[in-house]
């Protein structure tokens, strides 16, 4: 699983930083969540393959969350995209960016799709045989979502020389990887065990967007591999966090220990401060394990 950092800050863009915009690559799936101005810019700065991304998820309709993301649709129609694109985002997203490719009449020549959500309450919003998508319910000052990125539990794992050594004949490789014993010409039966061992622990990534201080969402993100969670102040400046529906590093830190998350990534600073240091250094008096989000940064987990 790999966290790509395309923009971390809040509000404006500036010449050396960029709003919030990353990838996620889970399972080979390579997810966009959120898209603010120069997310594209980012995409080919990363390296990151336009053709990968099919899924965007969009946590609300503040400008610096998806404000780059009818630039990224127009610019997959020129470059001939023909995959389709499904976009999961607020009630109004559709209508947003069907506006802008009517008056502009640049239509796409691929299909583009739109998932519109308006439930309060944690909902999969995505799931194949490998991942699910759920939704987390945020408190922000319009309807916000944060994501929950889920792998699903993998096949075991063959032990070859155990299979070879017992002349179980390939043909039962697939029922053994989903966990059946193997009943040899004999009669003898071989149990699974003995001849796998368990697949990785499952891997989860929360994105937490734009969120007063929330301890409702505990439940949904406990346990999770690594939080990410927005921190838009410091402490001497959280008397503005929850009329501006924001949190503020030490805020954001008590979730994660509160949640016994594997990891917590800070991010959409404000920029009013001349270090994003000093947000690490006030979530680590909380939680011990805390990573600052930075354009460009990536997480392996």
């Amino acid at each position: 699983m790999k966290l790509t950092i395309l923009g971390c800050y809040s509000a404006t863009p500036r010449t050396f930083t960029n709003p919030t915009s990353q990838v996620l690559e889970i399972k080979n799936r390579l997810f966009l969540i959120d898209c603010g101005e120069g997310t594209q810019v980012e995409l080919r700065r990363n390296k990151i393959r336009f053709s990968k991304i099919e899924h965007i998820f969009i946590s609300h309709l503040h400008g610096d969350h998806f404000y780059g993301l009818i630039g990224l649709i127009s610019t997959f129609k020129l470059l001939k995209r023909d995959k389709p694109l499904t976009i999961h985002g607020p009630k109004g997203i559709k209508e947003i960016i069907t506006l802008q490719l009517k008056l502009s009449d640049s239509w796409t020549d691929y299909p583009l799709y739109f998932k519109e959500l308006t439930a309060t309450e944690s909902v999969v919003i995505f799931e194949d045989e490998k991942v699910k998508v759920s939704t987390i319910p945020l408190q922000h000052r319009i309807y916000c979502n944060g994501f929950l990125f889920e792998e699903k539990l993998a096949d075991r794992t063959l032990l070859i020389d155990k299979v070879e050594e017992y002349g179980i004949d390939r043909a039962y490789y697939r029922g053994i990887k989903k966990g059946k014993d193997v009943i040899l010409e004999d009669g003898t039966v071989v149990p699974n065990e003995k001849i796998t061992m368990d697949p990785p622990a499952p891997k989860s990534y929360a994105f937490c967007s734009d969120t007063r201080y929330d301890e409702t969402k505990i439940e949904l993100i406990n346990g999770v591999t690594a939080l990410y969670h927005e921190s838009t102040f410091l402490e001497s400046h959280k008397h503005l966090s929850y009329p501006t529906g924001h949190s503020t590093a030490t805020e954001a830190a008590l979730i994660a220990k509160k949640a016994n998350v594997g990891y917590l990534i800070l991010g959409h600073y404000s920029t009013r401060y001349d270090s994003i240091e000093k947000f690490r250094e006030e979530a680590l008096k909380i939680f011990e394990r805390v990573g600052i989000a930075e354009d460009g940064k990536f997480f392996n987990f």
